[in-house]
């Protein structure tokens, strides 16, 4: 998915947003901005708006000198979640369809999203959780339960920290021997990492890989050559988030897009209202005859 220039004025004000984020100080806030301005004058727009993301939030660790400016973050995050899990694990055992229930409680994580929302609390995501089932969805589950159960090796790319909690209850009901986790290679924005997989417990139900590259999304030119091996040869690819989505998107692979639509020029890609709870297949990897 290219950038588009509506996408333009959100680049800046996240930028903002994220400088402020991390930095009291005015100046620091000035000069991202000063340097994403020239960076924009310049951009290839026929690259996804996660690859200008990469730059700017590289630039402000430089800057700042801080290696995860979002790690006390991503850690609140994860430990609101965790303390969710039990009574939602007996919910979904409760559940007349179990899958359905952990796949849209994964998908309304995905509101843990700093890069759209700067400003996260406590009583926001239990909203999202405790609504998951009364949002509005757009997707065919039969259609994705299927692929899933014939699904021989499934690669399941993670977004968010505190998100990652509920990706945990998804793997479960797919089945984890078949699933391979991935994470963010170093810190982008509040993506998890293997920092956050570790701290929610991920790895002891499936094998969690990291994918070699700092992007807010899956540039595979700027993955690593494991990781790109994954890719290959994973025969379903569960791709959380709208990162995945802007990055994936034109990828002739078999991929599910698992996100909310929070941005407007996503949703219209996408051809869902803004705010809808997705699940898309690849209209590529379909295009490319890449079915189970």
């Amino acid at each position: 998915m290219k950038t588009f220039l509506d996408c333009i004025p959100c680049i800046i004000r996240q930028a903002l947003e994220a400088a402020k984020q991390i930095s009291t100080d005015s100046a620091v806030h000035e000069q991202i901005i000063r340097e994403v301005l020239c960076w924009i004058s310049e951009m290839d727009m026929t690259k996804p708006a996660p690859a200008i993301g990469q730059r700017i939030h590289r630039r402000l660790r430089s800057m700042t000198g801080q290696e995860d400016p979002y790690r006390k973050v991503k850690d609140f995050h994860n430990r609101i979640v965790l303390a969710l899990l039990p009574d939602l694990k007996t919910a979904i055992t409760a559940a007349p369809d179990p899958l359905n229930m952990a796949l849209r409680l994964a998908i309304a994580g995905n509101s843990i999203d700093m890069g759209v929302n700067g400003h996260i609390t406590e009583s926001a995501i239990h909203e999202a959780v405790f609504h998951a089932l009364a949002a509005p969805f757009v997707g065919d589950m039969d259609e994705f339960r299927t692929a899933v159960s014939e699904a021989r090796h499934i690669l399941y790319l993670t977004d968010n920290a505190g998100e990652i909690v509920l990706d945990r209850l998804l793997i479960e009901q797919i089945g984890p021997a078949r699933v391979t986790a991935a994470v963010r290679g170093a810190p982008a924005i509040n993506d998890a990492t293997r920092a956050d997989a570790l701290a929610v417990g991920l790895q002891e139900i499936v094998e969690v890989i990291d994918n070699g590259s700092d992007a807010p999304g899956t540039i595979l030119d700027d993955c690593s050559p494991e990781f790109t091996r994954r890719f290959s040869e994973a025969d379903l690819i569960l791709a959380k988030g709208q990162g995945n989505f802007e990055t994936l998107s034109d990828v002739p692979k078999n991929i599910y897009f698992l996100f909310k639509a929070k941005c407007f020029v996503v949703a219209e890609h996408a051809h869902v209202p803004l705010g809808t709870h997705v699940l898309i297949r690849s209209r590529a990897g379909l295009a490319a005859g890449g079915g189970l």
